[in-house]
């Protein structure tokens, strides 16, 4: 664990927040001045610290570089890992910790960490959309605000939450919704919990569902976790995929058309492997907004989560049960 030392701008005591690197576009070098072309998680994280004017005046930093790598390579044993180091952590000397990361799946390692992290203390994920060496990188000021928010009294027992151009999402509720622009995430139709203006955060909202401390999800020990997968459905989309992977996982997300639907082929195809391999079947929508919000054929609803939050959450279900009504009650819970 490294210590960063901390600049006093005035005489109050400074929180301790821990920051834990996994790299990504916010720890990413290109060439100078280009938002294209770079290589993602390339930069260690005094570097990033370095790089933000008084960041180190805003709390006590230490921090440490559990991983560096694009977000398209984070693995399961990653989020194994990251949980294992919050839940050690979360002792009295901590106040708070900030998580930089990928954009890509940074929604489903928010989640995971929503749902498994052993903490009332404020979890705040970061990324960027511009590599460290573009014009006008936006990773600096999300850094910033990141911990600024995880130092906030405020922002405890939210759960985890993702800071990014200025908004402030539950790990639930946020999804990436553009490839490029900086105001790269959004809450859906649920909106954000609040937004930040320089170092200061402003709620309006609070997720309702539990999470953290009251979810049954202990990964304590675990090297690896149940194995899920996600099934697109399209027009004439081969219900053989269906085979495949109900063989290969154990459960199975639908990313479903309209309210979680498949040609009959696709449900009549579902319904046979449900009963016949005892294995879940969640139905997910590919639609950015709304809910799923019926279960059928022995299939269970996803509500309003997305089918990669989906698969997280079928994912940390199986760990605890292969009871289908039981599963159908965590997603109406989580």
């Amino acid at each position: 664990m490294t210590n960063y030392p901390t600049m006093p701008v005035d005489g109050r005591a400074k929180k301790h927040i821990v920051i834990l690197g996994t790299g990504g576009t916010i720890a990413g070098t290109g060439e100078p001045g280009r938002t294209t072309g770079y290589t993602a998680g390339t930069l260690e994280l005094q570097t990033l610290i370095d790089g933000v004017p008084g960041l180190t005046g805003l709390a006590r930093l230490t921090g440490e570089q559990l991983i560096n790598a694009d977000s398209d390579n984070i693995t399961a044993r990653d989020w194994l890992t990251l949980v294992g180091r919050i839940n050690a952590l979360t002792h009295d000397d901590v106040d708070g910790f900030v998580v930089t990361h990928g954009t890509d799946t940074l929604e489903e390692t928010a989640f995971f960490l929503h749902l498994a992290a052993k903490t009332h203390k404020p979890v705040v994920m970061v990324g960027a959309m511009r590599p460290y060496t573009a014009t006008s990188a936006d990773g600096p000021m999300n850094l910033y605000q990141a911990v600024a928010l995880a130092r906030s009294d405020a922002a405890k027992d939210h759960g985890v939450m993702v800071v990014f151009s200025d908004g402030i999402y539950s790990a639930r509720d946020v999804t990436k919704v553009n490839t490029f622009k900086t105001d790269a995430f959004s809450g859906r139709d649920i909106g954000c919990l609040g937004y930040m203006r320089d170092d200061t955060p402003y709620f309006f909202h609070k997720s309702l569902q539990p999470h953290t401390l009251s979810t049954p999800f202990d990964v304590t020990g675990l090297d690896a976790l149940p194995s899920v997968g996600i099934a697109y459905f399209h027009i004439d989309a081969d219900p053989a995929v269906l085979d495949f992977m109900f063989a290969h996982y154990d459960g199975v997300v639908l990313a479903g058309a309209g309210d979680g639907l498949a040609s009959s082929l696709w449900s009549d195809r579902a319904a046979r492997l449900i009963a016949e391999t005892g294995k879940p079947f969640v139905r997910s929508a590919r639609i950015a907004n709304g809910m799923v919000n019926f279960q059928t054929n022995g299939a269970i609803s996803a509500g309003n989560l997305n089918p990669q939050k989906a698969r997280v959450l079928l994912q940390l279900a199986l760990t605890v049960t292969r009871d289908h009504q039981k599963i159908g009650q965590y997603f109406a819970t989580y």
